[in-house]
């Protein structure tokens, strides 16, 4: 039995997705208040029987920091991919997101231990690797460094990649993969909300760069991996490096809209995000734009995968190919008034 956390998320229902098509049993955990309509919606871009693929996984409503929930969970599970985790850039999830990814895989790894689980795979981040300096690109080998720079959401990654360290010293076979910005269609609100966002006519971009990469590339990585037994080490897992620029032009292009025009400089975001949180604090809202939001995208972050093409003979999908279906797809949402 193949144990899943996070499958009701962007990653976790491509993995989900690709894990039953290989007739293999699945359970996967969900919090009580999470539903699982976003799972069947993603499989339906890709399959034409999405609900008959989805009956095949066995839900199981638990908390990572429910030890009794976990430990029940786990029952008859050799193997767990670990994909679930609070993602936010807001100051006031800071708290439980460091609590829930940190403790939460504490969990999970400790009683994978205890139960005598074969595999383990768990799905960290690029915002834990150290900042290459000198434009140089960053490596799994670039390690992290203390840093203001870092967010709390890469700190929180960091402390749980830290967990499942600590697990593999105590006999775990676990292995890492840390992916950058995950592009696949279907949370148009949140993970996928760019697209929407360059739609409605986003008119701003920024001189940062970072790293992109198909969902479904992520999750034939972690199968791969864990397949061939490739513990104790970790994995980049980017296809591209972009600009913002050339992110949002390439969006743009495949939705029929104009791309951002507008250069926002370093200074500009400082000020932005300072606005914006005065505003949402006399409206009582959650603000667009953080002061976290603002440093990342300013900054130029790139990626080398040449680990994990080396090690799996593994070959991306080109960003732009991921873009134009994913804009395909929210085109045909649009028309079926489903992109809310």
């Amino acid at each position: 039995m193949i144990l899943v956390t996070g499958g009701t998320g962007l990653l976790g229902s491509h993995l989900l997705l690709d894990l039953v098509q290989s007739g293999k049993p699945v359970r996967a955990i969900k919090r009580a208040t999470s539903h699982t309509e976003m799972v069947r919606k993603v499989f339906s871009y890709y399959v034409s029987n999405p609900d008959e693929l989805a009956g095949k996984i066995t839900w199981v409503n638990a908390d990572l920091m429910d030890f009794g929930a976990i430990e029940d969970a786990m029952q008859g599970v050799t193997e767990i991919y670990h994909a679930g985790a609070v993602v936010s850039f807001f100051p006031k999830d800071h708290k439980q997101m460091l609590k829930v990814n940190i403790e939460g895989t504490a969990n999970l790894v400790n009683q994978a231990i205890e139960s005598g689980v074969k595999k383990f795979c768990y799905v960290s981040s690029v915002a834990t690797l150290g900042r290459a300096e000198n434009n140089e690109v960053s490596t799994e080998e670039t390690y992290w460094v203390p840093s203001k720079k870092n967010s709390v959401y890469g700190i929180s990654k960091y402390g749980a990649e830290r967990e499942v360290w600590r697990g593999m010293e105590e006999g775990l076979n676990a292995v890492i993969i840390n992916p950058s910005v995950i592009m696949g269609p279907g949370f148009w609100q949140d993970n996928s909300g760019l697209f929407r966002l360059v739609y409605e006519g986003l008119k701003y971009y920024t001189r940062g760069v970072n790293g992109y990469v198909d969902a479904r590339d992520i999750s034939k990585a972690m199968i791969s991996l864990m397949d061939g037994n490739h513990f104790g080490q970790r994995y980049i897992c980017s296809a591209e490096n972009l600009s913002y620029q050339d992110f949002f032009g390439l969006i743009a292009r495949h939705l029929g809209k104009p791309a951002p025009s507008v250069n926002v400089p370093p200074v500009m975001t400082s000020v932005a995000w300072r606005v914006e949180a005065v505003r949402a604090f006399i409206l009582r809202v959650k603000p667009e734009v953080t002061r976290e939001m603002a440093t990342t995208t300013s900054q130029v972050y790139t990626y080398s995968s040449e680990k994990l093409c080396k090690t799996l003979n593994f070959r991306f999908r080109p960003a732009e190919d991921s873009i134009r279906e994913i804009c395909g797809f929210y085109l045909r949402d649009l028309t079926k008034g489903k992109t809310s």
